[in-house]
């Protein structure tokens, strides 16, 4: 079994991407995917997966400061439940408030998407399999 984990740090013009892998809970960011209202190129996203061979996805949760969802929560749940579809492994949510910000701390690059992927996708493998 594949110990690789995908994170998306999902967005209407792009959409980042971290690999991750459970063993030491760390992530690292891949690309940023051009995407059109929030739908990305899926052969490119096919081809990732097919390279990665993840064991699962992980789909940040833009929710709003107050913890409810707006319409791009809405739109990165439809997201992980298109990427469990079509390559038949799970897609986990996971709030990501703050996670840009966050990114811009880390780097000077102009596209921070990716990092902020990474950093949902650490979160995420430091909740489900925290060190000691």
């Amino acid at each position: 079994m594949s110990r690789i984990v995908l994170g998306f740090d999902f967005g209407l013009a792009r959409i980042g991407v971290a690999t991750g892998q459970r063993v030491t809970s760390t992530a690292t960011p891949l690309t940023v995917l051009r995407a059109k209202q929030g739908q990305p190129d899926w052969s490119e996203v096919t081809q990732i997966v097919e390279t990665w061979q993840p064991e699962l996805f992980v789909v940040g949760l833009p929710l709003n400061m107050d913890t409810s969802a707006g319409t791009l929560a809405q739109l990165s749940t439809k997201f992980a439940r298109r990427l469990e579809g079509r390559f038949g492994r799970p897609a986990h949510l996971i709030d990501e408030r703050l996670s840009s910000l966050a990114a811009r701390q880390l780097t000077t690059a102009a596209q921070i998407d990716d990092v902020a992927a990474a950093l949902i996708l650490e979160t995420w493998l430091n909740e489900q399999f925290p060190r000691d």
